[in-house]
């Protein structure tokens, strides 16, 4: 029922919130952990792994930052593929599947659709990349000062 669906779709909602906001709270503050471990471990094991921690985590965020770049970007891309799509401007989204589908079989069947993907993301990733580049000025030039003149602080 209607009802039954809005409430496994809140109930999802919520889970998924908690479980993305504490993973987020958990990587800030391993470093922390990591540190008081390090200090206070009453074992030689549990302060080579909070030292193992601290010397850990600034690598680990590098990585963190590339990896959801490059998620945001093919997101994005693919958000504005399958939006377009959905207006009736569906050439770009016919291309995307176009070309995955003939890279995917060109190989072996059994990765045709690991390969598909691979390459429909990648594509989204690149477009997402693009438009946001030839966005970049419209922001700086148009509406940056536009919100400025609005938050801009009047003396008194």
């Amino acid at each position: 029922s209607f009802w039954m669906e809005a409430a496994t779709l809140a109930a999802v909602a919520v889970l998924i919130t908690v479980v993305v906001y504490g993973s987020v709270a958990l990587i800030v503050k391993m470093d922390d952990v990591g540190l008081a471990m390090a200090e206070r471990g009453s074992l030689g094991f549990t302060r080579a792994i909070g030292r193992g921690l601290v010397r850990g985590m600034p690598g680990f965020l590098k990585l963190l930052t590339i990896v959801g770049t490059a998620a945001m970007l093919w997101v994005g891309g693919s958000i504005i593929v399958h939006g377009l799509e959905q207006m009736g401007f569906d050439s770009l989204a016919h291309w995307v599947k176009g070309v995955a589908g003939s890279v995917a079989y060109a190989g072996p069947e059994q990765m045709a659709g690991a390969v598909k993907w691979t390459v429909t993301a990648a594509i989204d990733g690149i477009f997402g990349l693009i438009l946001g580049l030839m966005l970049i000025p419209v922001g700086e030039k148009l509406i940056t000062p536009i919100w400025r003149s609005f938050t801009r602080k009047v003396p008194t």
